[in-house]
Order: C-alpha cells, then structure tokens, then sequence
C-alpha cells in the first residue's frame, strides 16, 4: 500500500517539473536546440544544430536527446534533458526515415554515406507546442461564487416575503 502512495506522489512531483508540452523528437531529425548558458552576470541563447541519434525515456522527467555534429572534423554529442528549464527550445528541421531507435552507425560514417532518407512532414505542426491552459486566479472564483451565494439569499428573500 504504501509503494502506491509513493509513486503517486513521485508522479505529482514529476508533473510539478515537466514542461507542458514537449516537442515530439524522434532518431534520425535534424534539430536546433536552443539552450540557455549563463557567463557570469549574463545569459545568452546557445543554438546547437545537428541529427538526434538517440532518444530515451519518452515520456519521463528524465527524457533525453543525443544530438550530433561535426564540427572543425570532430564529432561532437550533446545530450540534453528535454524538461531542462535550460532547454528553451527545440525545433526539427528535417526528418529521416530510419529503422532503429539508437543510431550509433551515424559516428563511423562521413560524407556522402552520412545522408539519410527525408520524410516530409509538417514543419508547424511538429515544432508548435500547445501552450499552458492559464489557470483561473483563485479570487474570481471565490467572487462568482459570492455572486451565486448572494443570488441564492435574494431568491430566498423574494420566496419568503410571497
């Protein structure tokens, strides 16, 4: 019994951190992830640009990307927390048809053997994310319901003085 109450209770500890609403990202798009990095006293916005060979743990706090590049000849991998409040977006740009959840091939091949097949897909549709219902100010509930306790009392009033 008391496992349940425990994972209930991670579960709405979960939710209190997850972003609403998450851009569905898939091995084989090529994204642009932009990511909030803090110099000091300032922050800036960080655009990271490459094919996401790896994604786990879809529907969790914990999901993550591994987004690759190369850059300069080397190949550089970033894995990101896609719930991060760092994480400010992330945009597809391309999507690849593939066959694996975990492209690791990626790394060995260069050149003309790195290109995967394009798939269309809606731009807008994918990279638009429903934005958080705005939750009603707990005051103007409390004043309508005022406003029906006092309809109430009137309605009795008139009952009462017939």
């Amino acid at each position: 019994m008391t496992s349940v109450k425990n994972i209930s209770q991670t579960k709405q500890i979960e939710d209190r951190y997850k972003k609403h609403s998450v851009v569905d990202v898939r091995p084989g798009d090529n994204v642009r992830v932009h990511q909030k990095i803090k110099e000091g006293s300032k922050e800036r916005i960080q655009v990271f640009e490459g094919l996401v060979i790896r994604v786990s743990k879809k529907n969790s706090l914990s999901s993550t990307i591994t987004v690759r590049r190369v850059a300069n000849g080397y190949g550089v991998e970033k894995t990101y927390l896609m719930h991060s409040p760092l994480v400010v977006k992330v945009e597809v740009t391309k999507r690849s048809k593939v066959r694996r959840n975990y492209l690791t091939y990626m790394r060995s091949r260069t050149g003309k053997a790195a290109r995967l097949t394009g798939v269309n897909f809606d731009k807008e549709k994918v990279n638009t994310t429903a934005e958080k219902p705005a939750e009603e100010p707990k005051q103007e509930v409390e004043a309508s319901n005022s406003k029906a306790e006092k309809a109430d009392i009137d309605q009795k009033a008139e009952d009462s003085s017939k």
